[in-house]
């Protein structure tokens, strides 16, 4: 039978590349009212969008960068959980640590542990340098993970002309 591999692990949790058969957990993924609220609508409605994201989002840039975002699993039970991994953004300079939880999982540190074991493979299995991460300004469980795993707050920016001011963060200073 077929595994897929796992790139990262960290204490309780593996981390894979995302594949056309998890459709269904992105379809519930990015439906939930906190994805909607703090990410935005991707517009995915049908299994077919689903596929369609993966392949265009996670799946193109693994080939275009060699990292993207992974499906993140409970290690005991396999079981899926959420997406965290690293973004390459046309607006951005840096590379950023993106990361999204069902909301049943939030509160439990799943989050934090994800993003920090995402950082750590980024800057030392990957050797990049500077790794940021964006947030709604009202996204304060993000942001609590994200000065968790030592991102510091840097400014705003926004992605496009029209579109909404976000909270930038960086690198604490050494």
């Amino acid at each position: 039978m077929y595994r897929p591999q796992n790139i990262i692990q960290s204490v309780r949790l593996n981390f894979r590349q995302l594949e056309l058969h998890d459709a269904q957990f992105i379809l519930e993924l990015l439906n939930e009212a906190g994805f909607l609220k703090f990410i935005g609508d991707k517009g995915v409605r049908t299994l077919a969008d689903a596929r369609e994201y993966i392949l265009k989002g996670p799946i193109d840039s693994y080939r275009s960068f060699g990292f993207g975002l992974y499906l993140t699993s409970l290690r005991e039970s396999a079981v899926p959980i959420g997406i965290c991994g690293l973004v390459k953004r046309e607006a951005l300079p840096d590379v950023d640590v993106g990361f999204a939880f069902l909301t049943r999982y939030w509160s439990r540190g799943y989050a934090a542990e994800a993003a920090a074991a995402v950082l750590a493979y980024g800057r030392n299995t990957l050797g990049l340098g500077r790794i940021v991460a964006i947030t709604a300004p009202d996204n304060h469980g993000s942001i609590a993970v994200l000065e968790k795993i030592g991102l510091r707050l840097e400014g705003r920016i926004k992605l496009a002309e029209d579109g909404a001011e976000l909270n930038l963060f960086g690198p604490a200073a050494p």
